[in-house]
């Protein structure tokens, strides 16, 4: 009677273990839920960022060249050449008869319409020659005037392009330290957790040994060993006999059963601090992909600013060129031959 209440006792606490284990099991798997959530979360949270970069990129891009095409539609007409005259596909019907009268300037020496010296034409010509010259110096002024304002528009670009960059490098650096500071707060609520989960470790573990040494006093106090239980030496000649030398305290069976409770209670232990370095080992796995990732996000976007401001430098270095090789088309083709004094002192000198 006495064995069987010692196995009832020991059925219980093996029970009451069970349940911790269980209860134990439970809060990791929701510790653990918690934080892969909130690795999703992040993850996520990077790919939008990603995405509503890639979108502001390519806006930018798409108003950069729309401004351009604008610019070149409203500004860079083909009508405004100067040397559009030379390929004008309406050039024969604009230009005028071969001879108009006989006091047609553009008559030659050879028709004997009008001879050398005369310049019946004179103060036309002047007047002429004057307005041309004017009209050049008012073309000059404006082409000046429009490669000024061309100079102004592309810094103007220019300056919106790095004001949007400073802005996106302020965006990008807020949300990275929105990213720190909810990983932080993850951090220590998960740190929160793992500590009042050791305690109540601690506690259940405590509140364990408690129950073990008073069930383990209870025992010795009123097991067989102390008490020598008369069942354990009950001869076979009758019950009412008792072999006092038979009795060898606890089987061999029983002391079996204890050791493998024991064992199985110290793996149980080496396998939860075996689960416990794989999830800290996974965590710091995760927190330098995290790292890794900001590095690769940081250097793409100084890869993205270095191209636009090459790109932004090429179109400059273009615009130069052309001005200067515009600068040299005016200064050695076009008026290469100014009229001297010397051609006008030529008229009027004979009496015809």
């Amino acid at each position: 009677m006495h064995l069987k209440g010692t196995e009832l006792l020991l059925s219980h606490v093996d029970t009451q273990a069970l349940d911790v284990q269980v209860h134990d099991k439970k809060i990791q798997k929701e510790i653990e839920n918690k934080r892969q959530e909130a690795f999703d979360a992040q993850m996520v949270q990077n790919d939008n960022i990603l995405c509503v970069l890639d979108q502001r990129q390519q806006d930018d891009i798409r108003n950069l060249n729309k401004a351009i095409n604008d610019f070149r539609l409203q500004f860079q007409k083909k009508e405004d050449r100067r040397e559009y005259d030379l390929y004008d596909p309406q050039a024969l019907k604009k230009d005028l008869p071969p001879r108009l009268s006989d006091d047609d300037p553009r008559c030659s020496v050879s028709g004997v319409q009008r001879l050398l010296g005369e310049d019946i034409t004179q103060r036309n010509r002047k007047r002429e020659q004057q307005e041309q010259l004017r009209e050049w110096s008012l073309q000059q002024q404006q082409e000046l005037a429009k490669a000024l304002e061309v100079k102004k528009f592309s810094e103007s670009l220019y300056d919106k392009m790095r004001i949007e960059l400073d802005k996106k490098a302020m965006e990008l650096q807020k949300m990275e330290e929105q990213a720190r500071r909810e990983i932080c707060m993850f951090t220590k609520e998960f740190n929160k957790a793992q500590a009042e989960e050791s305690s109540q470790r601690k506690k259940l573990e405590k509140q364990q040994q408690q129950d073990d040494n008073s069930v383990e006093i209870t025992n010795n106090t009123e097991g067989d060993l102390l008490s020598e239980d008369p069942a354990q030496a009950t001869s076979a000649f009758g019950p009412h006999r008792v072999v006092t030398d038979r009795w060898k305290g606890m089987t061999p069976e029983q002391r079996k059963k204890v050791l493998d409770i024991q064992q199985q209670q110290i793996q149980e232990k080496m396998r939860l601090k075996e689960e416990e370095r794989q999830r800290q080992a996974e965590w710091d796995r995760k927190k330098a992909q995290e790292a890794r990732a900001m590095v690769l996000l940081e250097r793409q976007q100084k890869r993205q600013e270095r191209e636009l401001r090459k790109a932004q430098d090429h179109v400059n270095l273009q615009l130069a060129q052309a001005h200067k090789a515009q600068k040299n088309y005016l200064d050695q083709e076009v008026f290469s031959n100014t009229p001297t004094d010397q051609y006008f002192e030529q008229f009027n000198t004979t009496s015809r």
